[in-house]
């Protein structure tokens, strides 16, 4: 790991036993004052769920958690036991740039570095998991009778970051060129197109970029901090906008029957089949969770192994990225299993263990924003925040046009920006049973990725 993409000293809590029970207790306490009164108006405002996201990066931005850090004081000692004199480098933000104007190779400081593996978890077992559980009840038909605005919206996204960073990098051109200079002896735009990476397909896509255009690790690392903390700060206005949905919904003129009439029916659904959940209940539904989770890495890691070896063509499609075969086998098993008798597990809690999941899932993902980092780079940041405002006007222009409810926007987004970890979180905040809906969007971003982020990266290249 790079020391550029660590913003954060040894934390108070540095163990992830006690980082979990820190998380839980936070989203205990959410959600216990939600259900309180005094605190309606509030929440009527502010969602749950964003408090869910927002208040775990506070205290990771605070240093009371962390997702990456560094034992800043014991790696200026041992770097100065090498190299000598470490005069004025004091603290995380000196080290860095000491670090960076002397060429200091991650392997001479990587035994200081630590790290939780919670969003590993969290992403790995938990969101599989509850896609098994959520989709055991979903309606297919219901979901393919949103229409046609859905795709729309999803490419829209897609294309709103294709012409974003172009677009952001010509405006700088103008306002700020001293920003656009080269980055470690790099293009600035080849790091973007890291970025560009990330932002439509996900991880596979982003580290095909890097290869791609030969990106150094220094620049990579810098870019990795921008993706996810630009990324983040965009869902946090994504989450208040679920609070106002059927104001920006008014504001749209659109119609969004169908997406109420499936959540009506899910609900319905829900009380016809409502009892009183037995233990048994809980050992089953845990068991198909994790038993499908199980068979999801199973499915992944060889299938991409073997498709990485035998079909390499298929790994610009983002097919040989595990994690794709993970969530694809979870949520095709959980669909499976909406046609059986496995679906009246729906009244014995299935969709809201899932959702726990997902909340658990909210608030790793809130964790790995440090706002500190946005500070540090900041000029990097104003380049990724302009980018992300062209993509969010985009949307919203061509959401009026169309009449599209602001569900469609918020999914089709974070279908690209955030894919398959981000989208179901997205889409389950207006219901649960809207979840699927995310994951079937974000698999077309990792087929998109690779090609999209290609053409972007080459109009960057022209505009520079």
């Amino acid at each position: 790991m790079n020391l550029a993409e660590i913003s954060s000293d040894v934390p108070l809590f540095a163990n992830d036993t006690i980082i979990f029970g820190v998380l839980s207790v936070t989203l205990a306490l959410i959600f216990y004052s939600s259900s309180l009164p005094r605190f309606s108006k509030f929440y009527s405002i502010i969602p749950a769920l964003l408090l869910c996201y927002f208040i775990p990066s506070i205290l990771s931005s605070v240093g009371l958690i962390a997702d990456k850090w560094i034992d800043v004081s014991a790696t200026i000692i041992h770097l100065q036991s090498i190299y000598g004199n470490l005069d004025g480098v004091t603290n995380l933000h000196t080290l860095k740039e000491y670090a960076m104007v002397n060429h200091i190779k991650p392997s001479e400081y990587s035994q200081f570095i630590g790290g939780s593996n919670l969003y590993y978890v969290a992403s790995r077992f938990l969101l599989p998991a509850s896609l098994v559980l959520l989709t055991m009840s979903i309606d297919l038909k219901g979901v393919f009778k949103l229409g046609s605005k859905a795709l729309i919206m999803f490419l829209t996204a897609t294309v709103g970051v294709m012409i974003g960073g172009p677009l952001a990098i010509l405006f700088f051109k103008f306002v700020a060129p001293d920003i656009l200079t080269s980055v470690e002896g790099t293009e600035l735009w080849k790091g973007l197109s890291t970025v560009a990476g990330s932002w439509i397909g996900g991880g596979a896509n982003q580290l095909a970029m890097k290869e791609q255009w030969e990106v150094g690790d220094s620049l990579f690392s810098i870019m990795a901090v921008v993706d996810v903390l630009v990324a983040e700060v965009w869902m946090v206005f994504l989450l208040l906008g679920v609070a106002k949905s059927d104001k920006i919904d008014k504001y749209f003129k659109a119609d969004n029957s169908s997406i109420t009439t499936l959540k009506n029916k899910m609900e319905k659904f829900s009380l016809e089949t409502a009892r009183v959940p037995s233990f048994n209940d809980f050992m089953i539904l845990l068991g198909i969770g994790f038993g499908v989770t199980s068979i999801g890495h199973l499915v992944g890691d060889n299938l991409s192994v073997w498709i990485k070896e035998n079909a390499p063509v298929l790994v610009d499609f983002g097919l040989g990225s595990s994690f794709f075969w993970l969530i694809i086998t979870a949520t095709t098993v959980g669909v499976f299993l909406s046609f059986t008798k496995m679906k009246s597990y729906e009244g014995a809690g299935a969709s809201k263990i899932g959702t726990v999941f997902i909340y658990i899932l909210v608030a790793a993902i809130g964790m790995k924003m440090n706002l500190n980092a946005i500070v540090e780079n900041i000029s990097l940041f104003a380049i990724g925040f302009v980018w992300m405002i062209i993509h969010v006007a985009l949307l919203f222009i061509v959401a009026k046009i169309i009449k599209a409810p602001y569900f469609f926007l918020a999914v089709g987004s974070k279908a690209n920006i955030g894919g398959a970890a981000s989208a179901p979180v997205v889409a389950g905040a207006f219901h649960p049973s809207l979840a699927p809906v995310g994951v079937l969007l974000a698999v077309l971003g990792y087929a998109l990725g690779t090609y999209a982020a290609f053409a972007c990266a080459l109009m960057m290249k022209w505009v520079s």
